[in-house]
């Protein structure tokens, strides 16, 4: 694993809160020329602490006003496999592996609640799925996903 140093840390924070910005504003910014800024990006992506660029959408931008948490038990060692499957799944915003009582964490979005019950549903029916809780999200007072 690549040891980041606090230029590294710097030029992360501000790829997180810009992923678009240039070469050059970066350099500015960080007091380096292009060169190192491009070196260190370039080396970054290749070893996985950079994985790639991403949008990030305002949440009243997004059709589909419906989340929630879904809570899933994975049999055996068909985890990664579940987990794959859930990939497939345009509505699945995010995935998690926790510990505990469940295995996976996963973030659900959907326009409307009938929506979002089909989904659960056709969740269900993924080999390799035990059992699972779901939760609706409510509001979101606080998230540090992104910074507008």
């Amino acid at each position: 694993m690549v040891q980041n140093d606090p230029l590294d840390d710097r030029l992360i924070t501000l790829l997180r809160h810009d992923g678009r910005r240039s070469i050059s504003d970066l350099a500015i910014e960080l007091g380096v020329s292009r060169a190192t800024v491009r070196a260190r990006i370039d080396r970054l992506e290749r070893s996985g602490v950079i994985i790639g660029y991403t949008v990030i959408l305002r949440a009243d931008t997004v059709a589909a006003p419906v989340r929630g948490l879904m809570l899933i038990e994975v049999e055996g060692h068909a985890a990664d496999r579940v987990v794959r499957a859930l990939s497939a799944f345009p509505e699945v915003v995010e995935i998690h592996t926790t510990n505990g009582r469940w295995d996976l964490i996963v973030e659900l979005a959907s326009p409307t609640l009938a929506d979002l019950d089909g989904i659960l549903r056709r969740v269900r029916l993924i080999p390799g799925i035990t059992a699972s809780e779901t939760n609706l999200l409510l509001n979101t007072p606080r998230s540090t996903r992104a910074r507008l």
